[in-house]
């Protein structure tokens, strides 16, 4: 199954600061701040919620297809991504611009000031689907991840025009859009991604309630951390799903990105959502338990294990086949 997965792809530089951003403050001085902090320590980690998606889809042994708008100092994620089974070729490099940037300080007291650079991102409308799909073997799925709105509402509606199924997962952008993008964004999709507060906001920005969007939409899928996932259809289904029990959270950071990487790799091998909703919430509880989002094993061994705990014998003797090629 060919998928290609569009959306947002950065880098976060994330610092700790050891004492506490209120004590720097100047009463009365607000109006005219200059301040700096020294950091006792950097992490850079690889993120994005579209490379985060193609990267847990490459370590379930799929090729992706990353598409999204990155800046000339991409070399060096380029490489991990391929190395991770994820095929680059269809990333825009800006001439002008860097990869977009997440700069976090975090102080004692959990407080943080950040800035987010959207950087190339801004050109990621300028990508057209259609070189992709007519490739020999063609496409058989499209995941719209967040990303500019103009770059989500373009591959919508070249999917749409090009007649590949998509897939819908507006999360965090959901507050950018206007009412007629949300309606547009979701018409038609094969599966809608949402958490819960999501599935809320959806509802109130779209205008439609709930079963007016489950009828525009294959399945709507709805996680809910660790109070599982819920999934539902127009026809009446109605499932529910336990998450999968972690041993530590460690960094929270990536884990829906896992959740999706892992249900679509499941469907992509020919299961129903009965089945993939549990190798996807497998593979966000081994994203909980890594310090970044790119960093977790996802050992077909150790997933294996998880599922089979969790949902039982029977569907993870549906999934060992393809889990125990993994190694």
């Amino acid at each position: 199954m060919r998928i290609a997965i569009t959306g947002s792809i950065a880098t976060d530089h994330l610092m700790t600061f050891p004492g506490r951003f209120t004590e720097q403050l100047v009463p009365g001085g607000l109006g005219h701040l200059s301040l700096s902090f020294l950091a006792d320590d950097l992490e850079v980690r690889r993120g994005g919620v579209a490379a985060n998606i193609a990267f847990g889809l490459g370590r379930m042994g799929l090729t992706p297809h990353l598409v999204g708008a990155v800046g000339a100092d991409f070399d060096d994620y380029r490489s991990w991504l391929e190395e991770n089974g994820v095929d680059t070729g269809y990333v825009r490099v800006s001439s002008r611009l860097h990869t977009a940037r997440f700069t976090c300080t975090t102080d004692q007291d959990q407080n943080q000031i950040a800035t987010f650079y959207a950087g190339a991102m801004a050109e990621a409308a300028r990508i057209d689907l259609t070189g992709l799909a007519v490739r020999p073997g063609g496409l058989d799925l499209v995941l719209v991840a967040p990303d500019a709105p103009d770059a989500m509402i373009r591959h919508t509606r070249r999917c749409a025009e090009l007649g590949v199924a998509f897939a819908a997962d507006p999360s965090q952008q959901l507050a950018r859009l206007t009412r007629d993008e949300a309606r547009l964004l979701v018409t038609g999709a094969r599966w809608l991604f949402t958490n819960a507060y999501e599935a809320g906001l959806l509802t109130e920005l779209s205008g439609w309630d709930r079963e007016e969007i489950l009828s525009r939409v294959g399945a709507w899928i709805v996680t809910h951390g660790a109070d599982g996932v819920r999934m539902a259809t127009a026809g009446g289904v109605r499932e529910s799903f336990p998450a999968v029990p972690s041993g530590s959270v460690v960094d929270p950071t990536g884990a829906g990105d896992a959740f999706r990487a892992g249900f679509l790799a499941a469907t992509s091998w020919g299961f129903a959502p009965d089945t993939a909703v549990p190798l996807g919430c497998a593979l966000a509880a081994e994203a909980l338990e890594a310090v970044g989002s790119q960093l977790y094993r996802a050992s077909g061994k150790d997933l294996l294990a998880r599922v089979t705990a969790t949902y039982g014998e029977f569907v993870g003797a549906r999934l060992a086949p393809h889990l125990e090629q993994l190694g």
